[in-house]
């Protein structure tokens, strides 16, 4: 999408589209990656970004970011779509995640209960070029495989075999019908046994330790980790900044101007669910809600979790939401079709993901800064599995990268034209080899845009909170 008009999603499937578009974009151009002459300063773009963040938190953005070149790039998805929109694409576009680094892959629950596996982070999501979110994965895998100190042979192995199961796993999704694309999903146990062949006994059983602990991770040990009784209360604890109560953020003010606040957002979240979960909802009766800080790029937005309780104060419910802004996609690819960045939000995963969260929905309200501001909700811990990849072994995370990449092209296929990307991708290696290529270019700019952000640091121009 040189030039980057208005990205929008097209109906239609064409295979020629695909072989077409090889002529104005060689599969072997996506090797090709320098800083283009005046790239924006990575610290300048993190600082624009923290304008509308809440000031007291952007510190602990900043110190997470610093803890490893991983954990900035995490954060830096502002930084990398800049960098993406120079590169060169097949004009065909998808639902993009926006910000596909295999950190935002994962498990969480389905509406039937089972644990399914795949992206799990739409903040940024926009339609725009399927290039974009190959290259974030690929090149994050890169970075994993060098913060976990694998050598460059190595990580050009989990680099291309991530890449070439998105690209069999599209051509497998345009031999499919509509209807077996949008049917299909990954559950945790087909993923081991889809991709762990490597793992031996003992690798199985570590890799699906973090699949057995998140069905426990619900609404219940939700309130056992973050609530205290206070006077027969059940309320959320104060431990200040990871998580702020209400009460504290507005004080001077009344339990009952506290609860009307909150009662006006959940009535505004209510108005996005269908009437079946709408009904399901006001079955719980609100008790309490709380900020609380989440994730590496996400710190420094608006979130807040929300306590509700059923069946005479048992059942309970806990739900969080999370602030949608601009995505980072938007100076590149054009605004959002939809009125809130809440609404982008949850359209755009529900087009991309097979399984959703039945509380998923959106809302818009006044914060307590007496501005506008856009949110997306969902239950705080519905079964959701992450995957600690310092600790994983070679054989662990070359089962991972590869699930990761067959998931993002289920994902692009249920919105893009999957012949053409197929047609494009072609049977060969070298698109694989290309984004090798680029993914280690990448991963030593990233470096240095680390570098860069712990010398502002170093030298007071930005403030961070270190081991928060």
């Amino acid at each position: 999408m040189t030039g980057h008009a208005m990205a929008r999603l097209q109906p239609g499937e064409s295979t020629e589209r695909g072989r077409a578009a090889r002529a104005w974009s060689p599969r072997s151009a996506h090797g090709d990656w320098a800083p283009a002459p005046g790239r924006p300063d990575p610290v300048e773009v993190l600082r624009a970004q923290a304008a509308t963040r809440v000031p007291e938190l952007v510190p602990i953005r900043y110190g997470r970011m610093l803890a490893s070149p991983f954990a900035f790039y995490r954060g830096a998805a502002a930084v990398m779509a800049a960098d993406l929109a120079g590169t060169p694409d097949s004009h065909v576009a998808v639902q993009a995640c926006g910000d596909a680094h295999i950190s935002n892959f994962g498990g969480f629950a389905a509406a039937d209960r089972r644990l399914v596996f795949g992206p799990n982070d739409f903040d940024e999501t926009l339609p725009g070029p399927w290039e974009w979110d190959v290259k974030r994965m690929a090149a994050s895998v890169e970075i994993a495989g060098r913060d976990v100190g694998l050598p460059a042979k190595r990580r050009r192995r989990l680099v291309t075999d991530c890449v070439r199961e998105y690209r069999d796993g599209m051509h497998g999704f345009a031999g499919e019908s509509h209807l077996d694309v949008w049917y299909d999903r990954l559950s945790a146990s087909e993923l081991v046994e889809r991709f762990g062949g490597r793992l031996g006994k003992k690798g199985r059983i570590l890799f699906e330790k973090p699949f057995a602990r998140a069905r426990r991770k619900n609404s219940v040990r939700a309130v056992t980790k973050l609530t205290e009784r206070v006077g027969g209360r059940l309320r959320f604890r104060s431990v200040p900044p990871l998580l702020v109560p209400l009460r504290e953020l507005m004080k001077g003010s009344s339990t009952h101007e506290e609860e009307r606040y909150a009662r006006e957002l959940m009535a505004a979240y209510a108005a996005s669910l269908d009437d079946e979960r709408r009904f399901l909802f006001r079955t719980y009766e609100f008790v309490d809600m709380a900020r609380k800080v989440v994730g590496v790029g996400s710190v420094g937005t608006r979130a807040w979790i929300f306590l509700l309780v059923g069946r005479g104060g048992r059942d309970p419910l806990v739900l969080q939401a999370k602030e949608a802004q601009a995505s980072v996609l938007e100076p590149y690819l054009g605004a959002s079709e939809f009125p809130s960045h809440g609404e982008r939000v949850v359209r755009g995963q529900r087009i991309t993901n097979a399984a959703s969260d039945i509380f998923l929905g959106w809302l818009g309200a006044q914060g307590l800064d007496g501005k506008q501001h856009d949110f997306y909700v969902r239950q705080l811990w519905d079964w959701k599995a992450s995957m600690d990849l310092s600790t994983m072994s070679q054989s662990g995370l070359h089962a991972y990268t590869r699930a990761c990449g067959w998931s993002l092209a289920r994902a692009h296929a249920r919105s893009g034209d999957r012949l053409a990307i197929a047609a494009y991708l072609g049977r060969g290696h070298g698109f694989d080899r290309a984004i090798a290529r680029f993914s280690a270019a990448y991963a030593d700019q990233n470096e240095l845009d680390h570098q860069r952000l712990a010398d502002a640091v170093a030298a007071g121009e930005v403030p961070a909170e270190l081991g928060v």
